[in-house]
């Protein structure tokens, strides 16, 4: 059994040393820092030996150190991250195991259930792992299995990798320039198309079309491609007019590729679900650290380089806009990087992930990089790594390539290789692993722990499904994301009962009235009601504009937010409800100065209240309106006083919670540097001196040993001496019987000194294991020290931009009932 070391935040217990000439596993546990994964790591191995459980044990050990992680999953098997069962009872495992198992070894599926449980007991408990290691992972971090381009787990909305990354363009062009040319890259692999997204007129165009609007901070959809490559908003490309750079006919082809991928109705599940938002797939909005795993193995390969080269651009920006740490941040994991990282071609995914490789040290992300195709994978770009990780590989052949790309990893990190990497590789067996750290002084050979999560393989959708039942669920009933400014009830206005006109009622001219546009349809509001003899009325309605600004010089505070409120008509004291006013967005492309309804429908007119009626009457809302906004609207911001952080302009609930935490984490981490310093020379003392004492008893035994046989040669000399008549002093043998005594007693001292500093070794032990609980409790209780607090415009930064009548139109049938027909 090894004994399970004790919880140290930052390390990663992988499993224990493993001796290859005993060819046996040794006492000696393999902890491994998590800082040494921000130079990333690699890990090969083939079917079979062991590299799923090894990777899924490492992951199990950064979510038990609350480190987000993006987990690509090609083939199904990191969803076994989600099947953690801290009773392992068999009734847990019956539902997940495989039946054609059960049926292979001749067994019911309850009693293959029951036998995989204990198998599972005794495999945790040989590592000293139990139910308590287990719900402690469980509750560390919040697993969410994506699918993208379908609903069985949580679908990802693909339209934000086209929004304006919101970077300035001429601070950061070039890394700009490489996510617009990876984005193109993906979507003509999207279509299938085999045009250069650099030198084809398919890239240029539509690399051109997204710096055009990014430039502006605009946003993009398919749509807008679509149109923009019809009608592109420049006139030239390069020194050519765009006609004969890209003459229309070629563009419209272009156009009607994407139209159709459009109209797939497979399609429309790319445009469902959670954003594809790096910090909402690092961080749930409560803060808890996730494990975001994107299932990939449904999608063709065309889909699955699409999403995966969307998924790297979208880190790559994220992460630039972090501060540097030493720290580990956050992970990206590729479960295999096959066809994505080939030698020689250029596929849209290498060039994100190269980046990744050479720029993610700077800002604490660590990327683990796994496949068990070691011969088309581009050995040079892995030079990067500062961690392999290598297992049973199949042929000689696999063996030569790997051991290549290590020793370019091992010249390109300044060290010499010393050790025949040729002669351990092929001596690896399954669940044994050779690791090379360049942290670390030499290479080391150890067999992988039991994974806590149980490893039943491949998931197929069905049960991706099932998994996720729950959680989809629950995203139904919890919005994804608190709002941080208050936003006043939208709610329908309800209007009395009032005369009735054909036309507009007359309005004195120097008020400005607006007319909302007619939006549904006379079928959709006939659904809605029930009724198909419909009319149109319109209803008097007070929009009032303004803008309020919130600043707060201690806390770096400066935004402004844009107020456009629709309310009923004051009442006979002129007051308007404003509590219950719309939230209009977009108004003016609603609205127009004339009435606009649908040819040959009937429409009303309520009269206009008196308090309305006359533009003095309105400047008097428009007060009434600003005073409100002043004594109503607060700005929620977060903040973080122990540690000096404020939630800044912008920045998302998630991003300034993952600030906290990673703050918390870089002070942890030296905190427990600290602790260590302080304590691991007493420990080396200590083990120094019981190695000494050790060797002490070794020499002290065989001391003891000769002489008693010294003495039993000179009492058998006695003897014998006394029958052949001769005289032989006895003080001899007493004096070696003094001396092997005194031997003894040394003997028995020196083990007495071996026990004592043994137990002071375990109580120092004790004592570091409790200092790094308190430190690990200590900042947690820190990270969770987020505090909401209130900014409250001054009364000079509230601005009306005017208030206007404006017309609500409404679909009315004979008895009365109705629904809005403005847009909403």
């Amino acid at each position: 059994m090894i004994n399970l070391p004790p919880e140290q935040l930052g390390s990663f217990f992988l499993g224990a040393e493993y001796d290859h000439l005993s060819d046996q596993m040794t006492q000696q546990q393999v902890n491994y820092d998590s800082r040494d994964l921000t130079t990333h790591a690699v890990c090969v191995g083939m079917t079979g030996s062991g590299k799923t459980g090894l990777c899924i044990g490492l992951l199990e050990e950064a979510a038990i150190d609350k480190v987000p992680a993006l987990i690509i999953d090609p083939k199904g098997d990191m969803t076994n991250l989600l099947l953690q069962f801290e009773n392992l009872e068999a009734s847990d495992f019956q539902d997940w195991i495989n039946k054609d198992d059960a049926t292979r070894k001749g067994l019911t599926i309850e009693d293959y259930a029951a036998a995989t449980a204990e198998k599972w007991k005794k495999g945790l408990a040989a590592w000293g792992q139990g139910p308590d290691r287990i719900r402690l992972l469980k509750n560390a971090v919040d697993y969410t299995i994506y699918t993208p381009g379908s609903d069985s787990g949580v679908p990802v909305n693909i339209l934000g990798s086209f929004a304006a990354p919101g970077i300035d363009f001429d601070s950061d062009a070039e890394m700009l320039h490489e996510r617009i040319q990876g984005t193109v890259a993906a979507l003509l692999g999207m279509i299938e198309s085999k045009a250069d997204p650099v030198r084809s007129r398919e890239g240029i165009l539509l690399s051109n079309l997204f710096e055009h609007h990014w430039r502006k901070n605009e946003d993009l959809d398919l749509t807008a491609i679509i149109k923009g490559v019809q009608n592109p908003p420049f006139t030239t490309l390069g020194v050519f007019d765009v006609e004969t750079f890209y003459p229309e006919k070629d563009r419209f082809e272009l156009a009607m590729d994407f139209n159709s991928l459009m109209a797939s109705p497979q399609f429309r599940y790319w445009l469902q679900g959670d954003p594809l938002d790096i910090e909402r797939m690092y961080f749930t909005a409560e803060g808890k650290p996730r494990h975001s795993i994107f299932y990939i193995a449904h999608l063709s390969d065309s889909e699955r380089m699409f999403f995966v080269t969307l998924l790297l651009n979208s880190l790559i920006s994220w992460m630039r806009k972090q501060s540097g740490t030493t720290s580990l941040r956050s992970l990206l994991y590729f479960d295999e990087i096959f066809g994505y990282f080939p030698p020689t071609a250029n596929p849209p995914s290498k060039r994100p992930l190269m980046t990744l490789l050479k720029q993610a040290r700077a800002f604490g992300v660590g990327s683990v990089l796994v496949t068990q195709n070691p011969v088309d994978i581009d050995y040079k770009g892995l030079s990067n790594a500062g961690t392999w990780f290598i297992g049973k590989l199949q042929t000689e052949r696999d063996q030569q390539r790997v051991i290549q790309g290590l020793e370019g990893a091992i010249a390109e990190s300044g060290n010499a290789a010393n050790l025949d990497f040729g002669q351990l590789i092929a001596s690896l067996k399954s669940r044994v692993f050779l690791m090379h750290n360049v942290h670390e002084g030499e290479p080391v050979s150890f067999h992988t722990r039991w994974a806590m999560s149980y490893l039943r393989g491949p998931m197929t959708r069905p049960q991706v499904k099932e998994l996720m039942k729950a959680r989809k669920a629950l995203s139904t009933q919890v919005p994804a994301i608190s709002p941080l400014v208050n936003t006043e009830k939208v709610s329908s206005p309800v209007i009395e009962e009032v005369n009735l006109a054909s036309a507009p009622p007359s309005v004195d001219p120097s008020i400005e009235q607006r007319f909302f546009s007619v939006w549904k349809s006379a079928s959709e509001a006939a659904n809605e009601i029930g009724n198909r003899d419909l009319s149109i009325m319109h209803e008097p309605m007070v929009l009032a504009m303004g803008r309020v600004r919130f600043y707060d010089s201690k806390r770096g505070v400066d935004e402004v937010k844009d107020l456009n409120l629709l309310a009923c008509p004051p009442d006979e004291f002129g007051r308007v409800l404003w509590d219950n006013a719309e939230l209009v967005r977009d108004w003016e492309r609603s609205v127009s100065a004339e009435p606009d309804v649908p040819d040959g429908v009937s429409v009303e007119y309520s009269s206009l209240p008196e308090t309305m009626n006359t533009a003095k009457k309105l400047k008097k809302v428009d007060k009434e309106f600003i005073d409100w906004v002043y004594q109503n609207q607060r700005l929620i911001k977060h903040q973080h006083p122990e540690l000096k952080l404020y939630q800044e302009s912008g920045e998302s609930d998630e991003a300034f919670r993952m600030r906290v935490q990673q703050a918390a984490r870089e002070q942890r981490d030296e905190e427990l540097d600290k602790v260590q310093e302080r304590y691991e020379p007493k420990i080396d003392k200590i083990e120094d001196r019981i190695r000494k004492e050790e060797q002490e008893l070794n020499e002290k035994e065989a001391e003891v040993n000769d002489r008693k046989t010294s003495e039993w040669i000179g009492m058998a000399e006695t003897v014998f001496s006394i029958f052949r008549g001769r005289k032989r002093s006895l003080s001899s043998a007493a004096t070696k019987r003094r001396m092997r005594k005194k031997a003894a007693a040394q003997l028995e001292a020196t083990k007495e000194d071996i026990e004592n500093l043994e137990k002071d070794l375990f109580d120092m032990e004790q004592e570091l294991k409790q200092g790094l609980q308190e430190i690990r409790d200590k900042w947690d209780r820190v990270a969770e020290g987020i505090e909401h607090y209130e900014v409250k415009p001054r009364r000079a930064d509230v601005k009306s931009a005017g208030v206007l009548l404006t017309w609500q139109p409404f679909w009315i049938d004979e008895r009365g009932d109705r629904v809005e027909a403005k847009r909403g």
